[in-house]
């Protein structure tokens, strides 16, 4: 099983995914920002700014294809259930990624975690992120994006407890909604 939460930076996504790692048997975290920071270190800087002049590494078309390809080892090695924490609010990145993992594991979800603008800066603040970081910057591009739709099921974090949006992502997994 492929579990996708996404969102923009501050909604919650780390903390949900840490909270179903507990309550999933058989599963790891896997962080295709990690295969991001790699590519960053790697690759020369004329490639970067050829393909990623704004210094998203999502940009990379690498990063996509080593997210599904990297996820696909780590499920043959491992024989795990991962559980992707990401943002990703580009809708051609999010299929390549999306149908990359259902391709690897028909049993993949994804959910979308919102939050009011007030909320996820208020958040972002608490966690430490000062005004013109790169999650501040990503914010209103993150929600016009999944204002759209096309981003799976959205759940809203909004005045939830960590707890109960877990709760809720548990009873799709056991009762998908088709």
């Amino acid at each position: 099983m492929i579990i996708m939460i996404n969102g923009a930076f501050g909604v919650g996504k780390t903390t949900v995914s840490n909270e179903l790692l507990k309550q999933i048997d058989n599963s790891m975290l896997f962080d295709p920002e990690e295969i991001g920071g790699m590519l960053r270190e790697l690759l020369p800087s004329y490639i970067k700014e050829d393909e990623a002049p704004t210094g998203d590494f999502q940009d990379l078309e690498l990063w996509r294809e080593l997210t599904v390809s990297i996820a696909k080892r780590t499920i043959e090695k491992y024989q795990k259930n991962l559980i992707v924490p990401m943002t990703i609010r580009k809708p051609d990145y999010f299929h390549a990624i999306f149908d990359g993992f259902k391709q690897l594991d028909h049993e993949t979800y994804h959910f979308c975690l919102t939050a009011s603008k007030a909320t996820i800066t208020q958040r972002l603040l608490y966690r430490g992120e000062i005004y013109g970081s790169w999650a501040f910057q990503q914010t209103e591009a993150c929600l016009d994006a999944f204002s759209s739709g096309g981003f799976g099921e959205y759940i809203s974090t909004e005045n939830r407890y960590v707890e109960d949006v877990v709760e809720i992502i548990m009873r799709r997994l056991v009762m998908p909604i088709l």
